[in-house]
């Protein structure tokens, strides 16, 4: 018999881990290179759709999410100048309308989930503190370099996110572009919290020119709080690159950050501003993305291809980045089988890949644009958005093209 045939993986987050496990599933070896490190995720909560977490169960991760997810009862919007409540969506009849519940978790827990899962397969190598350089494509192979002796693979795959290196090197299209918005994070033990804070729904806060969202993650016993507001960079770092930015987070002055945030939420309800004040410390992520794919060579080319937010990153406003990601993976395993059930040369099957994928990703990041301006509008939009929701609700929080089978689409 052949070998199996080996996929090169740049990066070990969760779109690296979540490509491993499901092409380790299809016969392939893979191999992945982590340049941190240890396998680790910064950031707080993720929201993952009934699309994901059908993924999920079909990898025999159920039990694992249930143990470490939070599953929300409801979404509730409210204005968050006013407090009004403004609409709800039903998140506990996801189950039996899309075949999967809608969960929260830390990033954390699930990075932790796919690496226990992908950890103990002979056919998948973790390798760690070792940065893709890059890498040749020559038609029949792809080498990767890392420092010394060039690694041999029949697929390459960039998941090494925003600031991809694969990326650069296979699409050569620049650095990616700031939204103008600031993301402020943080996670809350719930014990800690007076109990009109505590909460197992996810609640959205919609005003002008910001918005907040909280939900539980850790089995319920944490409570992750994201605030988006308008806004530049910090002092000092308002003319450097979305790279520099990012490697620059250590050295802020987040201590700051609380009394930033609170300013600019000066105009919001008192509840709001409760919650607000009951964190402690915040931090701070600049924003980042790019436009929308515009075709499927932007995901694949020759035996390399992109995955996440290597391949299209997204603002949060419709909770999916991390859940497109994996879903590109499943994408990915599902096309990859065909090398050797259908004896399909490979760049032929990533072309495959790109071109299931690239349509579907570039219709939520657009959905994430559009909803953030919806989400931050002011003036005469921000009131048809209130009466809109309050009128629609349901019919306008819940996306069947994007929750359920991909014949809803």
């Amino acid at each position: 018999m052949a070998s199996p045939q080996q996929l090169l993986v740049a990066g070990g987050g969760i779109g690296g881990l979540a490509a491993a496990l499901a092409c380790a599933r299809q016969g392939w070896q893979v191999r992945v290179f982590e340049r941190a490190a240890a396998f680790s995720e910064v950031g707080a909560g993720v929201q993952l759709g009934p699309n994901v977490v059908r993924l999920l169960h079909a990898w025999d991760l159920g039990p694992a999410l249930q143990a470490v997810a939070a599953f929300p009862p409801r979404l509730r919007v409210r204005d968050a100048a006013s407090g009004q409540l403004l609409a709800t969506l039903d998140l506990a009849a996801m189950r039996a309308r899309y075949g999967a519940p809608y969960a929260t978790i830390h990033r954390a827990d699930l990075l932790a989930l796919l690496h226990q899962a992908v950890a103990p397969l002979a056919d998948v190598a973790l390798t760690l503190d070792r940065r893709v350089l890059g890498f040749e494509d020559d038609g029949r192979r792809v080498l990767l370099h890392t420092g010394g002796k060039a690694i041999e693979g029949d697929a390459l795959l960039g998941a090494d996110g925003l600031w991809s290196g694969v990326r650069a090197q296979l699409l050569g299209d620049g650095a990616p572009r700031l939204t103008g918005h600031l993301a402020y994070r943080a996670l809350l033990p719930q014990a800690a919290l007076p109990a009109a804070l505590r909460t197992a729904e996810v609640t959205a806060w919609l005003g002008p020119r910001l918005h907040l969202v909280s939900y539980p993650v850790r089995a319920g016993e944490a409570l992750n709080v994201v605030a988006f507001v308008h806004g530049l960079p910090p002092s000092g770092q308002q003319g450097a690159t979305p790279d520099a930015l990012a490697h620059a987070l250590d050295d802020w002055d987040h201590a700051a950050n609380a009394t930033d945030l609170q300013a600019a939420m000066a105009g919001c309800c008192t509840p709001l501003q409760e919650l607000v004040r009951a964190v402690p410390a915040w931090r701070l992520w600049v924003l980042a993305d790019r436009p929308p794919l515009r075709a499927a060579t932007e995901q694949a080319r020759g035996r390399v291809a992109l995955l996440g937010d290597a391949a299209h990153p997204m603002r949060p406003y419709l909770a999916q980045g991390a859940g497109m990601a994996i879903e590109d993976a499943e994408a990915l395993g599902r096309a990859l089988r065909q090398a050797e059930t259908a004896g399909i040369e490979v760049p032929l099957l990533l072309a495959r890949y790109a071109l299931e994928r690239w349509q579907r990703n570039a219709r939520v990041q657009a959905r994430a644009v559009r909803n953030g301006r919806i989400f931050h509008a002011t003036g005469l939009v921000r009131w048809g958005r209130n009466l809109s929701l309050r009128l629609l609700g349901e019919r306008l929080l819940d996306m069947p093209w994007l929750y359920g089978p991909r014949s809803c689409e």
